[in-house]
């Protein structure tokens, strides 16, 4: 059987108390003159979960057990709250239609990813987002909202697509604000329980990895 991506939320009180985040792979090598080569292995961060720290209750328990058997284990992806970056900027502030840079217009392009930057004034770092909050995408042409009428959104792969008669202009920056969900699986094949150890405070590691969009 060949898996495949499950447009279903993993129980989202349990995931806003996990553990994880970004991971990124570094080689580094210690050279003789005393400095360091170092070379990222990855392009990108790869998140990573814990969703046994947000188990509270023999119900969060059970809840998790029956998402694990629904997604065949490690077979089907699912989405993830990432319980601290989950909208276009920063979790403290509202999302606005010009909170990323997506494109520019060329008066012939009509769809666009949507993108979230991290950054300073050293460098950045760009993530493709592939799952957006349905309804939640707002976006702006030269810094002007634009109306829901004027796009669509598809929340299973992030790509905004204007309709034909308001492409944007030669020139003009596109952005848009979101919220977001992670495309995770299961990183592990089996969940251990034992309920008595469990009783006594002691949490089943429950790790989720994060996967292409």
């Amino acid at each position: 059987m060949t898996g495949g991506f499950h447009e279903v939320r993993f129980p989202l009180r349990l995931s806003l108390s996990t553990s994880g985040g970004p991971v990124r792979r570094t080689d580094i090598v210690n050279l003789s003159n005393g400095r360091e080569s170092r070379n990222s292995r990855w392009r990108d961060a790869r998140r990573n979960y814990d969703a046994g720290s947000g188990l509270r209750s023999l119900a969060d328990l059970y809840d998790v057990l029956e998402f694990f058997e629904a997604r065949g284990g490690e077979l089907y992806g699912f989405r993830f709250r990432d319980p601290v970056d989950w909208k276009s900027g920063r979790p403290d502030k509202p999302v606005t239609a010009i909170d990323q840079p997506i494109g520019a217009g060329d008066g012939a392009t009509a769809s666009f990813a949507l993108a979230k930057t991290y950054g300073d004034a050293a460098a950045s770092s760009v993530r493709r987002i592939g799952k957006p909050i349905a309804g939640s995408v707002v976006v702006a042409v030269a810094g002007v909202p634009q109306p829901f009428a004027a796009f669509v959104c598809d929340p299973a792969t992030g790509i905004v697509t204007f309709a034909g008669d308001v492409i944007p202009a030669a020139g003009a920056a596109v952005t848009a604000g979101f919220e977001f969900d992670v495309p995770v699986r299961f990183a592990t094949g089996r969940i251990d329980v034992n309920l008595s150890a469990f009783n006594a405070g002691r949490i089943p590691s429950i790790p989720l990895t994060e996967i292409a969009p």
